[in-house]
């Protein structure tokens, strides 16, 4: 079966591709390079054994897109990451967050239409729920207001996918809220590589201990939480990608209940920041500089899931902790930098 997959060679893109050709599938990537290398696709075949193709398209530009459906008409489904993905960085660049993010998913979903049967896997987030009422967050949690221009487009992406399921009968998808991706592939052959300054907290903690960076800022540490410090469920990537998988195999087996699901991917623990920083500390055996700075705009105090639902109805877990996470991205950082 091939499946697409874009934003293919970006971080939980290209961990997505390692599980979907271990198990069997033929992947094609599309992926227009702005913060991905196309020599992640080295470390995949180094991994698997197999390269999968690779077109390099920019998705805002609609002929290109149309393009590539007409000569791939065998497709079975699409998993789709290729977006934006910065908390703060929107905030300062709300438009091309709108543009990016909503053009593109348009344009991917207009070319579906077409299809015979259509499958598609929406990479959602948990910001949709904003600072939530209850904790842990369930499915069924209000959607409130977005935080931050990022946090809308996934809104709005998820409203746009929900519309078109509910008028085109042979389109089916399903939305992984997911919290906060780490880690990277036990070879080390891939993993999370930002470009230019990381927008994330645990590359910005690795880049900080290999030196890269002087030091770390935690923004704010007044917050209503055990430490004063924001409190995120961080999934490994490996955890993560299959969970894609298995959101995919349910939808080509047909085992969908509704034509528009939805399922929070999370481990079902919070952590803080400065609990990150103590785990990474333990994993690596260092001491991180690291200052406390004000607030962030665009932040939640704090967000973990209520896994429940996914884990019966995907029939997925999270096994890996967040040691495992912290010790494989400090193991990534190291070689890459060596």
């Amino acid at each position: 079966m091939k499946i697409v997959v874009t934003g293919g060679l970006g971080y939980i893109g290209s961990h997505v591709v390692v599980e979907l050709q271990n198990e069997g599938f033929e992947v094609v990537i599309i992926d227009d390079l702005s913060n991905s290398s196309e020599s992640v696709l080295d470390g995949i075949f180094s991994i698997t054994g197999k390269r999968p193709l690779f077109e390099k398209i920019d998705l805002r530009e609609r002929s290109r897109v149309k393009s590539f459906f007409k000569t791939h008409n065998d497709l079975k489904g699409v998993i789709h990451f290729a977006a934006s993905k910065a908390v703060g960085e929107s905030v300062a660049k709300p438009l091309h967050y709108y543009e990016n993010n909503l053009h593109t998913l348009n344009y991917l979903l207009q070319e579906m239409e077409k299809m015979e049967a259509a499958k598609f896997i929406f990479s959602s987030s948990c910001t949709v729920y904003g600072q939530a009422d209850e904790l842990p967050i369930t499915e069924v949690a209000p959607i409130k207001p977005a935080e931050s221009p990022y946090g809308n487009t996934k809104q709005i992406g998820e409203e746009i996918i929900a519309d078109t399921c509910r008028v085109s009968t042979n389109f089916h998808a399903i939305a992984l809220r997911y919290f906060n991706p780490i880690g990277a592939h036990e070879s080390v052959l891939i993993g999370e590589l930002p470009i230019g300054i990381p927008q994330n907290l645990v590359p910005f903690i690795t880049q900080t201990g290999i030196g890269l960076r002087d030091q770390l800022s935690v923004f704010g540490n007044d917050y209503p939480t055990e430490d004063g410090t924001c409190v995120r469920d961080y999934i490994h990537v490996l955890d993560l990608a299959k969970a894609h998988v298995a959101a995919l195999k349910r939808l080509l087996q047909g085992n969908n209940t509704e034509s528009f699901e939805v399922f929070n991917i999370g481990t079902g623990k919070g952590s803080s920041v400065l609990e990150v920083i103590k785990a990474f500390e333990e994993v690596s055996e260092m001491k991180l500089n690291y200052a406390i700075a004000e607030r962030r705009e665009g932040d939640v105090v704090a967000a973990y899931a209520d896994t429940e639902k996914a884990n019966r109805v995907l029939g997925w877990k999270a096994e890996l902790s967040l040691k495992d996470a912290l010790k494989s991205a400090w193991k990534w950082e190291k070689k890459v930098r060596s």
